[in-house]
């Protein structure tokens, strides 16, 4: 085999494998973006179990509302009406969410 054959054949050796490292970053990145929502899921599940155990007794909160948003919001989801439950880029904030945040105390005490 001359040289520029095993060049040529290296070359799509190459190709194919950042093809397969790009769709296993895919795979990877989408997993976690799932990880993630179930995560959130299963905290809003348990904080609703807990709900429904407690139900008619006198029971201590250990969280209150906006610690609850304040978490959702920082597992990196969207918390206010415009984009509530989607998916949220964690490097950037929402001004919507954050002035929800910023002013939930505020709007109880009213």
């Amino acid at each position: 085999m001359d040289p520029y054959s095993k060049l040529q054949k290296l070359h799509e050796t190459v190709e194919n494998m950042s093809k397969t490292i790009a769709s296993l970053e895919n795979d990877v990145l989408e997993t976690l973006k799932e990880n993630t929502e179930l995560k959130v899921e299963n905290e809003l599940l348990r904080q609703q179990l807990n709900k429904l155990q407690n139900q008619g007794k006198q029971v201590k909160k250990t969280k209150s509302g906006l610690e609850s948003l304040r978490k959702i919001y920082d597992s990196g989801y969207h918390i206010c009406n415009i984009y509530y439950g989607s998916h949220r880029d964690p490097s950037s904030d929402c001004m919507f969410c954050l002035d929800i945040l910023e002013n939930f105390g505020e709007k109880q005490k009213r």
